[in-house]
């Protein structure tokens, strides 16, 4: 895809730095898909993931595995859809589009799991997030106890980077072992990424925003363990905050950045993105993906 700018300056993430363009300067711009649910009042699932991939410099596509009838009080239902219509949505875009790299959030189906990791074998996007989601910020369970297994054999494998929390990581983990211990301090996520990494991925981070203290996400690519620091912030406004940072970070590996990179400037992203949430519902309200871009444009929204 390319777009015919006039003169302007554009300020590009790949380049970060801003470029004069000519009338006729055509900007590539990279696509990335996400693999996900719809979340009906826009704070998580595809929606918050498009939000998310737009505000970082990205073409945002989509493939929706499951309607949710929800909003920041909760999940209310929840209808998967048919895995010949997410096939052929992958079909869609694959057969037309180049993907710079894919995300991928709520697949509670076995038959979802199934279709989505053959038509990503058969077309093997070279960026690959997997954002395994489990359980709403409410408590419902977005993945079907009978889909955990066919996820950490099917889906994980094809990562280039799993990004679980802590529970999401120890529901994982104790589907291979059930005598996993507990994950509480930062030792036992170091301990967790390097059990995780042996189901296949290339890389894993586990963020640590259920573990008491700074907020520490622990990451893992087989040599070595990070760990990025940001700060905690104190609100209840955190709907979609996995999504974001997940779609995020899909973003940043499709435009260039090594995965390192890609986590550091994604962590920056949520972490502004969460510092000025907005309290919307009565609930638990979503981030605020387009907080730098609302700021340049002199909206208020603090």
């Amino acid at each position: 895809m390319y777009l015919e700018l006039g003169p302007l300056f554009f300020i590009t993430p790949f380049l970060n730095k801003e470029v004069e363009t000519d009338e006729r300067e055509a900007i590539y711009m990279k696509k990335v898909l996400t693999i996900a649910g719809s979340d009906s009042c826009g704070g998580a699932g595809v929606q918050a993931d498009l939000k998310s991939l737009s505000a970082n410099g990205v073409y945002g596509m989509s493939v929706i595995t499951a309607i949710t009838a929800q909003n920041t009080m909760g999940v209310f239902a929840v209808q998967d859809l048919d895995e010949k219509i997410i096939k052929a949505q992958i079909d869609a875009i694959f057969t037309d589009i180049e993907v710079d790299a894919v995300k991928i959030g709520m697949v509670s189906k076995i038959s979802t799991i199934n279709v989505i990791s053959e038509k990503l074998d058969q077309y093997k996007p070279k960026n690959i997030v997997l954002d395994p989601v489990m359980i709403s910020k409410s408590g419902y369970s977005l993945l079907k106890p009978e889909s955990k297994s066919a996820l950490i054999r099917k889906l994980i494998p094809l990562a280039s980077l799993i990004t679980p929390n802590v529970p999401e990581a120890q529901e994982i983990l104790r589907e291979v072992d059930s005598d996993f211990p507990d994950i509480v301090v930062v030792e036992d996520m170091e301990n967790a990424v390097k059990e995780m990494y042996k189901f296949g991925c290339r890389n894993v981070l586990l963020k640590g925003g259920h573990i008491q203290g700074d907020a520490v996400d622990v990451f893992y690519d087989g040599f070595e363990i990070i760990h990025f620091t940001s700060e905690r912030i104190n609100t209840k406004n955190t709907h979609g905050t996995g999504c974001t940072l997940s779609s995020a970070i899909a973003a940043n590996l499709a435009l260039g950045f090594s995965m390192k990179e890609s986590i550091k400037n994604s962590k920056k992203y949520i972490t502004t993105a969460i510092k000025h949430s907005l309290d919307i519902g009565h609930g638990v309200g979503p981030t605020n993906h387009f907080y730098e871009l609302y700021k340049k444009a002199g909206i208020v929204n603090d």
